[in-house]
C-alpha cells in the first residue's frame, strides 16, 4: 500500500497563509472588552477665531474619564477648518462627557465661535500607535 503525498500549489498556501495571518489578528470580543467608540469631526470656526476656539477645546480635555484620545487639529488648506478626532472607552463615557461641568462650560464658550459642522464620523476604533484601552 502506498500512500501518496499531498502537495498544494502556490496559490492553495498562500490563500492559506492569508486566512491565518488575518485570524490570529483579528481582535475578539471576548479577549479585549467592549468595543471603543469613536469619533471624527470638522468643525468650522467663524472667520478669524479657529485658534481662539481650538484653545476652548483644548481646556480641560484631560479629566474627562473614559476619553482614550482627544485630539484637536488644524486643517493645512483651509483656514477656518478643525479636526477633532476622540476615542472613548464606550459610547456612554463619550456621552457623560458632554454633561461635565467643564465641557458645558467650553461649550458655552466657544459656541459663538463656530460657523458650522461640515461632518461627523462614528468609528469604532480597534487599536493603534499610542491608543492604550482604559
Amino acid at each position: 500500500m502506498t500512500e501518496e503525498l499531498f502537495l498544494p500549489d502556490r496559490r492553495t498556501v498562500i490563500v492559506g497563509a492569508a486566512a491565518a495571518a488575518l485570524l490570529i489578528a483579528a481582535p475578539t470580543d471576548a479577549k479585549e472588552g467592549p468595543a471603543m467608540y469613536g469619533l471624527i469631526g470638522k468643525m468650522r470656526a467663524q472667520p478669524d477665531k479657529r485658534g481662539d476656539l481650538i484653545a476652548i477645546l483644548l481646556q480641560g480635555t484631560d479629566a474627562m474619564p473614559g476619553c482614550l484620545a482627544y485630539i484637536v487639529a488644524e486643517d493645512v488648506e483651509d483656514a477656518d477648518a478643525i479636526w477633532i478626532t476622540e476615542v472613548w472607552t464606550d459610547e456612554a463615557s463619550h456621552k457623560a462627557s458632554l454633561k461635565l461641568p467643564a465641557v458645558q462650560a467650553a461649550i458655552a464658550k466657544g459656541h459663538p465661535m463656530i460657523a458650522g459642522f461640515d461632518s461627523q464620523t462614528v468609528l469604532r476604533p480597534i487599536g493603534g500607535v499610542g491608543l492604550k484601552r482604559g
